[in-house]
């Protein structure tokens, strides 16, 4: 007699991914609770797990990990002197971060991480999208002040190292004016994906916070007699990263499986993994920063579909997912 057992429910999924996906999110029966492809319910995120100072070559490192998702982070600090600037102004104290570029992040897909990234090609649209979207919220977040990253020079004590028995009165009667920035940090951001399975910005922002708490500056000043910049690992500091801004997003799905927007049912999918993610049209990114108990919002980012309203993406319901997302990174990046 044949058989007449049906498809197993990992051909199913690959065979029909948005009615499989539906069918678990809208059961037939009562009795069955709602839930995701991967066992999760709509609002219910992956556990986020941090590593930091991984690289014993970097200035600054992190690995996090989002479920199937894995990215390190190495934060690399090289100088420039002003000389060397173009467009340097000594009056430019306001936007020297972003006019300089002492910032400069770079994420790297094609490591093999996923099928769709292999290794040796080209950086994909992904990879360049990522990169301009963590260079924009480093500079809109200004998590780095840009004090960190002056080295300066006091041409009044050039020889205070060769005089030791000089008076501390005349420290004090030396002219400020004397005080110059000669010099800046270069960070280096680079973020590499070792697997990849949905959500890859808030895996990546993520790792970047945690470099950027892990990472030391030597101690540096500008040797007069041979132009250069002189550092010294016994005097290093950390950057003073006073808060941590989190990235939460989410994707819409649904009940249709079309292109076009539906007025229909519809279910918001938090921390998305690959599958999700080519399922749904409609994604919401959301950076907040709940340091003592009040949510700041610092950016919001919608694309696609006419789903989420502004009422939505400001209410209580949503900022609440928000919070309890940022509380789950904050307490692994501060633990590691």
């Amino acid at each position: 007699m044949a058989s007449t057992t049906g498809l197993t429910r990992s051909t199913f999924a690959k065979l029909s991914p948005h009615p499989y996906l539906l069918a678990n999110l809208k059961p037939s029966s009562n009795d069955v609770r709602p839930a995701r492809s991967n066992g999760r319910a709509s609002d219910e995120a992956r556990v986020p797990t941090v590593n930091v100072s991984s690289l014993s070559h970097a200035n600054g490192s992190a690995v996090v990990r989002v479920g199937d998702t894995t990215v390190i982070c190495g934060v690399r600090a090289e100088t420039i002197l002003t000389q060397n600037i173009p467009s340097y102004r000594a009056a430019n104290i306001e936007t020297e971060l972003k006019e300089y570029d002492l910032l400069v992040p770079n994420i790297e897909l094609a490591t093999g991480c996923a099928p769709q990234f292999l290794p040796g090609g080209p950086p994909s649209t992904l990879a360049q999208t990522l990169s301009t979207r963590i260079y924009s919220l480093l500079h809109s977040s200004k998590i780095i002040k840009p004090e960190d990253l002056r080295i300066w020079h006091a041409a009044a004590s050039e020889d205070l190292e060769a005089d030791d028995d000089r008076m501390e009165e005349d420290d004090d009667e030396a002219p400020n004016e004397n005080r110059s920035v000669v010099a800046y940090w270069v960070l280096y951001i680079d973020i590499f994906f070792i697997s990849f399975d949905g959500n890859p910005f808030d895996a990546a922002w993520a790792a970047t916070m945690a470099a950027l708490r892990d990472t030391k500056l030597p101690g540096a000043r500008f040797d007069v007699d041979r132009e250069m910049i002189v550092c010294s690992r016994k005097e290093s500091r950390l950057l003073s990263i006073t808060s941590t801004p989190i990235a939460c997003t989410a994707v819409v799905f649904t009940g249709k499986e079309t292109d076009r927007p539906t007025d229909g049912e519809f279910w918001m999918l938090v921390d998305p993994d690959r599958l999700e993610e080519s399922l749904c049209d409609e994604s919401v990114t959301i950076v907040v920063d709940c340091k003592d108990g009040k949510v700041n919002i610092l950016s919001i980012s919608k694309h696609g579909g006419i789903a989420l309203t502004p009422q939505f993406l400001t209410s209580e319901q949503f900022l609440g997912w928000a919070t309890k997302r940022w509380e789950q990174f904050n307490a692994a990046i501060t633990q590691s």
